[in-house]
């Protein structure tokens, strides 16, 4: 049996195109498990996860806890706003804390960049990246990568336009070095002031012209504006930009072709997409909600395996 490369998922970076293939072909079974009146495996019966979120999440916490439940594991929530971390505890100290009871596997979003990897080298438990500040985002790429396999047949040789906010997006750079693993070409759309100078080094195109990035590419990945982490005015207006980066029907019916919509949510509607797109047949925005249930069961298990 082929084993995950990594003991943790700190990244897209760390791991290999095998390591990826590997999660997609067990993300697979576990879809089939999902889909199935009785959703439960007891592939992680005695194991217990310790979900540690630092920054507000709602659709990325829930898709853990779900697929942890499905997977028959012990489940702790921590969240930090509510914790002794207001009061001054360290990052390594409050895991230490939560490690002494016992916990196998840690998933973490944390809002300084390389939270992970500093926290891998001082606790014995797994790690999984469920988010850190701007830098990655590992298992949305995969579930974003297994949503275009899964809808076009195969990612290799698919055109892939990441639009909006990339200078703030974690998505973003996770996205890049999943889909170019798997021979994906990408190119990134937004204004200047939202696209970071060394973006051209990871080998993606550039475009400025969203309707030039559409009839470019297959799929169109649609990013949030992420005001929240924004410490200065990037553009004129939320107006203006959805003037010339929102994705609305007329766009959308004035190519020449089909091509596939996605979307890492939550959804600003009106501003980067609008209603009448994010529900159409183009979309598969819900798809991949599905798919990132199927797609960290399968993370978790590979990791889990290794033990």
């Amino acid at each position: 049996m082929k084993k995950f490369s990594q003991r943790h998922l700190l990244g897209i970076k760390e791991i290999t195109t095998d390591d990826i293939e590997l999660v997609f072909e067990t993300a697979d079974n576990f879809k089939t498990v999902i889909n199935r009146p009785i959703k439960k495996v007891p592939s992680l019966r005695d194991i217990t996860v310790a979900n540690i979120f630092f920054e507000n999440s709602t659709r990325t916490r829930i898709s853990f806890e779900l697929a942890q439940k499905r997977l028959s594991a012990d489940v702790v929530n921590f969240s930090a706003s509510s914790s002794s971390v207001t009061k001054g505890e360290t990052l390594v100290d409050t895991v230490k804390n939560i490690l002494a009871m016992k916990v196998d596997m840690v998933v973490m979003r944390h809002p300084a960049p390389g939270a992970h990897i500093f926290l891998s080298k001082h606790i014995d438990a797994q790690i999984i990246n469920a988010g850190d500040g701007t830098h990655e985002h590992p298992t949305q790429a995969l579930l974003d990568a297994f949503s275009i396999r899964e809808k076009l047949g195969s990612v290799k040789g698919k055109k892939i336009a990441i639009v909006g906010d990339i200078t703030h997006s974690r998505v973003a750079l996770s996205n890049i070095f999943c889909l170019q693993k798997l021979g994906a070409e990408v190119m990134v759309c937004g204004p200047t002031t939202l696209i970071p100078k060394y973006i051209s080094s990871l080998g993606v195109k550039v475009e400025h012209d969203l309707m030039k990035a559409l009839n470019w590419c297959d799929v169109a990945n649609m990013l949030r504006i992420q005001l929240e982490r924004q410490d200065i005015k990037y553009f004129p207006s939320l107006r203006e930009y959805s003037m010339l980066y929102g994705l609305d029907k007329k766009r959308l019916d004035s190519l020449d072709k089909e091509i596939v919509i996605m979307h890492p949510g939550p959804i600003n509607r009106g501003v980067e997409i609008t209603s009448d797109v994010a529900d159409s047949k183009h979309s598969i925005i819900l798809n991949q909600v599905e798919n990132g249930v199927a797609v960290r069961m399968a993370v978790m298990y590979l990791l889990a395996g290794q033990n």
